[in-house]
């Protein structure tokens, strides 16, 4: 029979490390780019924005399309990089078990 009380303290011991590694993502940023680094977008391991910066030299009458273009670009990089760092952050701190494709942590 398998004794559940070690289970029960295994499950919290692992929700634990989880807010742990949830906590840490959301104080940690990361930066996604684009146009040779001329837009940066920085996210917090919630993907919220928290920074826009944009070269001068990309702010002219007439380029505003190009500009619009380049804040997705550097926002969905920023993005792959959260996720990255999140689904490495919580295989970490489950141990690498499959929680059944729960959409962690946030």
């Amino acid at each position: 029979m398998l004794n559940i009380q070690g289970l029960m303290k295994q499950a919290q011991a692992m929700q634990k490390k989880i807010e742990e590694a949830q906590n840490k993502l959301a104080t940690t940023e990361v930066s996604g780019n684009a146009a040779n680094g001329l837009l940066t977008i920085t996210l917090n391991g919630k993907s919220e924005m928290k920074k826009i910066s944009i070269d001068k030299s990309l702010i002219s009458e007439g380029e505003v399309d190009m500009l619009e273009d380049l804040l997705m670009v550097a926002y969905n990089d920023a993005h792959s990089k959260v996720e990255a760092m999140a689904e490495e952050s919580m295989k970490s701190a489950t141990g690498g078990v499959n929680l059944g494709g729960l959409k962690l942590p946030f």
